[in-house]
């Protein structure tokens, strides 16, 4: 049997055997959720994959292949429900391809424990109607595209100024509050972790604060529409979500703070986020901002080798439509630059694509076909620009 198979097969066992050989099952656009006779435990379970095809050409002008891209991008796995009380919630997920498990950053150190399988194990408390403290391994509250799951993405993949300067997922202590005053809704989210990423095996004396508010003045998005990228809803009112934030780290031990290779010696580091989300009756455009700052972004080793924190700035910009067939044009801007002082390792870089997308279930099941135009850039030493187009060819299918 393969071994993805067993591995569903051993769920649903263990699922039956927690349940009873009759459990109340229940298929609907949340998943396959089961819930216990006496509704004391629930479990909602979904999966999705997204399967690629790329091709990237070696120059601007010369459109034959540099690298050929074909693989399942992600894989993962996701349980969901509530436990003992409707206000205990939890949340795991797993991913299984060798693209989703963050192999390129592995140093096979104390704390860079890299690849591995889980990505998210968080429990939620539902304290009061409007709070909610959380616990666990999960999203820190950093800039929209990296909070929005990479199942409700326009495009393959999120920008590069994601890649570059977001914060990505720690370990720790989450808190959100909601509320509304007259028409404007209104969320803060703050967090403490330990600063050293996803599934660390050890932590230092420093850690990560985290804070986030979002200002939606004219309510809130239909279905949580601020947290799936399109205006799949069609809002039939202007909404708008302005949202600003600040994460430190300190002593961070690698290059990106929660991600990246090893430092040579800790560091602090900072980021400042701000983006904005508009929708309306299938428009929709999103814009974000992004910095990193250190006071030491350059650690050396014994031999004189160097690992850089990439401190910088960055904006990325993307507008769409959604037709009422469900196909959607979507456009995308983005630019990285390094400060001044690690441009001699770092590049400036630019990229500006578009996208088709068909949604056949929303964003659960859909087809896109994308081109993205590149641009590399040293600014210290006005190098000509390196230039190339990317082509990618992208099925989602989940539950």
């Amino acid at each position: 049997m393969h071994l993805r198979n067993f591995f569903l097969a051993a769920i649903l066992f263990s699922a039956l055997t927690v349940f009873g050989q009759t459990p109340p099952v229940q298929f609907n656009n949340s998943g396959i959720v089961f819930t216990h006779p006496d509704s004391t435990f629930s479990m909602q379970m979904r999966f999705r994959m997204q399967s690629r095809a790329a091709y990237t050409t070696v120059s601007e002008s010369d459109l034959s292949a540099e690298t050929i891209e074909a693989r399942v991008r992600r894989m993962r796995l996701r349980w969901d429900g509530f436990m003992l009380d409707p206000r205990l919630t939890y949340m795991v997920q797993l991913s299984f391809s060798r693209g989703d498990m963050d192999w390129v950053d592995n140093d096979n150190s104390a704390v860079n424990s890299s690849p591995n399988v889980l990505r998210d194990a968080m429990v939620y408390y539902q304290w009061t109607e409007h709070f909610s403290l959380n616990f666990g391994q999960g999203k820190l509250p950093g800039n929209r595209q990296r909070v929005v799951s990479s199942g409700d993405l326009q495009f393959a993949d999120r920008s590069i100024v994601n890649a570059t300067f977001n914060i990505d997922r720690d370990f720790g202590f989450q808190g959100v509050y909601q509320n509304q005053v007259g028409p404007m809704a209104f969320v803060l989210r703050g967090a403490v972790s330990s600063g050293e990423g996803r599934n660390s095996v050890n932590s230092d004396a420093g850690l990560a604060y985290t804070g986030r508010v979002e200002l939606l003045p004219f309510g809130k998005f239909t279905r949580r529409g601020d947290y799936f990228e399109g205006d799949l809803e069609r809002e039939p009112k202007p909404k708008l979500s302005l949202a600003g934030g600040y994460h430190i780290n300190e002593n961070a031990q690698r290059t990106a703070g929660t991600l990246g290779r090893d430092l040579y010696a800790p560091a602090d580091l900072s980021s400042v986020i701000a983006d904005v989300l508009f929708k309306y009756r299938g428009f929709a455009f999103a814009a974000e901002y992004l910095n990193r700052r250190s006071d030491t972004p350059i650690t050396t080793n014994e031999e004189g080798e160097t690992r850089v924190i990439y401190t910088g700035e960055g904006t990325t910009m993307q507008t769409s439509y959604v037709f009422k067939n469900n196909y959607e044009i979507a456009a995308r801007y983005s630019i990285i630059t390094p400060f001044t002082e690690v441009r001699a390792s770092q590049l400036q870089r630019q990229e500006m694509g578009m996208v088709v997308t068909k949604y056949l279930r929303k964003h659960r099941v859909k087809l896109q076909a994308q081109v993205f135009y590149n641009i590399s850039d040293n600014l210290t030493t006005d190098e000509a620009a390196e230039s190339n187009w990317t082509g990618t060819f992208q099925v989602e299918l989940g539950i």
